[in-house]
């Protein structure tokens, strides 16, 4: 696959990811919901090397590291290089769903607690003019 030279630039040119190669692979794997063992077992190595690749203490042969992308949906350039987009997060959305939920609860206790604070009033109002 040959790109053009303004493809290239427009690719040079994206904001790239500032992660170690390490970090992306451990981001995408998150992003895939794979453990360890179940990544080393799709690309035939040990787990110890899965591991070592997270945390920079070796890197992938170029094989391996094209077998990588393909397995965990990112592109080369973006596992070497930060260049492109990182895999989709399920994370951030649950954390903004459960975050919606919170406020969606407290919005109803706030609606709760104001009519019993209304209640209460009118209680205190009545007991005085009994008095």
């Amino acid at each position: 696959m040959r790109l053009s030279t303004e493809t290239a630039l427009a690719m040079l040119r994206r904001p790239s990811d500032n992660d170690t190669l390490g970090g992306r692979i451990w981001r995408a794997r998150d992003a895939m919901n794979l453990s360890v063992k179940d990544l080393a077992n799709q690309l035939g190595v040990r787990g110890d090397t899965i591991s070592a690749w997270e945390r920079d203490r070796s890197e992938p042969r170029t094989n391996r590291l094209f077998m990588l992308a393909g397995v965990l949906g990112v592109t080369p350039a973006w596992l070497i290089a930060g260049i492109g987009d990182a895999p989709k997060d399920d994370l951030s959305n649950t954390v903004s769903g459960q975050l919606r939920d919170q406020l969606a609860q407290v919005k109803k206790l706030h609606e709760q607690t104001g009519k019993a604070i209304s209640a209460l009033e009118m209680e205190i109002n009545r007991v005085l003019q009994d008095m």
